[in-house]
């Protein structure tokens, strides 16, 4: 199943997107149940095929199509997750994965202008894998951390390359406002299937940037949730961004980064593709 979050004739809602159509179901799980992560955290989604009869069809292209959760309590991400990036930083390896935090109003969903700075000229791209949490869950192991993955989103981690190196800490460089894609959809795990073996590319105006497998996650989806979880409890609508590829326009000879006008896209496998212009910010 795939849901997304959207903005329809003034009001924010979520649905079930099948095709071109997205079924409303904001309101119709349970009364008070208006987005995807009250969905998640009432353990709703499942009831969702069978409430289609009642729920408005909306036509998907009518749609501002919202970050997959606008709301989480939290987004945690991964750095240097895979080792052709880890080795054109320059990083020493690591036991432990490399952790930050991006806030809400930092994203964008899929189709929506993701902004640069315009006081920098080093606006650069990065694929990843979202993970979705669908329940609540402290010391999680990594033999039972499948069972809290809601779904899964591709993830444009947008990074403000100069503010990220002002020191050693990522934050300022990953939160400017709408600088973070992150989309189109909730891809249930059902449909994604075994995630080692889904391809993640990047394309810039259509020229493939980064290109890999999950497979090569140095820190695969177990440990971080089993990592992440232990340091703080996870709750439904939570967000673990699992880390880029190499290829990042940063680390190019010579570098290459996001301007207006530009277009990239993110496709991982069965989870689809997020795509996003670049505007001025």
């Amino acid at each position: 199943m795939k849901f997304v979050s959207f903005e329809y004739d003034g009001h924010d809602g979520f649905g079930f997107w099948s095709g071109e159509i997205v079924f409303d179901l904001t309101g119709r799980l349970a009364p008070q149940v208006t987005t995807l992560k009250h969905a998640l955290a009432r353990g709703l989604l499942s009831q969702a095929p069978d409430r289609l009869g009642q729920a408005p069809q909306l036509p998907l292209h009518d749609l501002k199509l919202l970050p997959v959760i606008p709301d989480p309590d939290k987004i945690i991400c991964v750095g240097l997750n895979y080792d052709d990036h880890r080795k054109e930083t320059k990083r020493p390896d690591s036991e432990h994965p490399t952790i930050f935090t991006r806030f809400a109003d930092s994203q964008v969903g899929h189709g929506q202008p993701m902004l640069k700075p315009s006081f920098s000229e080093r606006f650069d791209y990065e694929a990843e894998l979202a993970i979705i949490i669908g329940r609540s869950g402290r010391n999680i192991s990594e033999g039972n951390a499948m069972d809290y993955v809601a779904g899964y989103a591709c993830y444009n981690d947008g990074s403000v390359r100069d503010w990220q190196r002002h020191t050693s800490q990522f934050t300022p460089g990953k939160n400017f406002p709408a600088t973070g894609g992150f989309g189109p959809a909730l891809v249930t795990p059902d449909e994604v299937g075994d995630y080692p073996l889904l391809p993640i590319q990047l394309r810039l105006n259509g020229t493939v940037m980064q290109d890999s497998h999950l497979a090569n996650l140095i820190f695969p989806i177990e440990k971080l949730i089993a990592y992440c979880s232990t340091f703080t409890p996870l709750s439904p609508g939570d967000v673990i961004v699992t880390g880029t590829p190499g290829g990042v326009g940063d680390r190019r000879e010579p570098p290459i980064y996001m301007r207006e006008g530009d277009v990239v896209e993110v496709e991982i496998g069965t989870v689809g593709t997020l795509r996003n212009p670049i505007a001025i910010g």
